[in-house]
């Protein structure tokens, strides 16, 4: 189990990039750990994770464009858009480099973020997500699994429902743990409210739409197929409903180092649902 340092004080701010102004919350000193979050969450979803990684690293948790308190423009969030913040930030913060891990969308931007640039990343891990490797063939039996994505994806549609159907992510947020318990009222509260101010309602429907109307057909017309230098870790739950790991192949053809673990019994929030488990295996990968 690692070790923790409460008392390590967790520092809220607000960087400016050039690009947004984006809030970060920071722990520890050490080697840099940057720590990217899904959708529809923000920096909150690694409150259990931080403290156990602080003991030994500078951790920054960051609210990505458009999530908890970053600045959430009209445009931009694109992945290429996306990948760029992550430099930015990196700049400003003057970091050349840093481990990075991401959950669900965060994951699958690390994985971006390592193949565009694997000089500042030295390595990864991802949480929750698909590596840039997975075949088509794999998809397609899970599609009906994403049904309900129009309803936040379409245009002026996605930012009605998350303004004013708070239910309906309350539902999803609940739907992705396999335990209950490790998706409390407060936390859902938490990132439903956030979803629900309207820059950030129209920021979510805006990275939803990008991904679905620009970025999945092209993904599947043209296969990733650069090779992933980066040494990589990726974790997936045994019961993850939205990405399950029957949904992930073979990477060994084109990365040199990625390893693939499924937890078992944890749903698709690792960080929340295990959260010393993920610390652990963090910790042992960065090593």
């Amino acid at each position: 189990m690692s070790a923790t340092r409460p008392e390590l004080a967790q520092v809220h701010r607000t960087v400016d990039t050039g690009r947004l102004r984006v809030h970060v919350v920071e722990a520890g000193d050490g080697p840099p750990v940057l720590l990217l979050h899904g959708w529809p969450q923000h920096s909150y979803a690694w409150r259990h994770v931080v403290p156990h990684l602080a003991a030994a690293h500078r951790v920054i948790a960051v609210d990505s464009r458009g999530a908890g308190r970053t600045d959430a423009p009209a445009t931009g969030y694109g992945t290429n858009d996306l990948v760029q913040d992550v430099i930015a930030l990196l700049d400003a913060l003057d970091l050349p480099q840093a481990d990075v891990v991401g959950h669900d969308r965060g994951g699958s931007l690390a994985f971006r973020i390592a193949l565009e640039h694997p000089e500042r990343v030295r390595r990864l891990v991802a949480l929750n997500t698909l590596h840039p490797y997975t075949e088509v063939r794999r998809l397609a039996p899970y599609a009906w699994r994403y049904l309900w994505t129009p309803f936040v994806e379409t245009r002026y549609v996605g930012r009605l429902v998350l303004r004013h159907l708070p239910w309906f992510l309350r539902t999803l947020l609940r739907l992705g743990v396999a335990d209950r318990a490790a998706m409390p009222a407060d936390a859902v509260a938490a990132y439903v409210d956030s979803a629900r101010r309207a820059p950030n309602a129209r920021a979510g429907e805006e990275l939803m739409h990008q991904f679905a109307y620009h970025e999945i057909l092209p993904m599947l017309r043209h296969p990733e197929r650069r090779r992933l230098a980066t040494p990589a870790l990726l974790l997936v739950g045994s019961s993850d409903r939205l990405t399950p790991p029957g949904m992930l192949g073979d990477a060994t053809t084109y990365a040199d180092d990625l390893r693939v673990e499924v937890v078992d019994g944890a749903g698709h929030h690792l960080p929340e649902e295990r959260p010393e488990l993920v610390a652990d295996r963090i910790l042992a990968h960065l090593r």
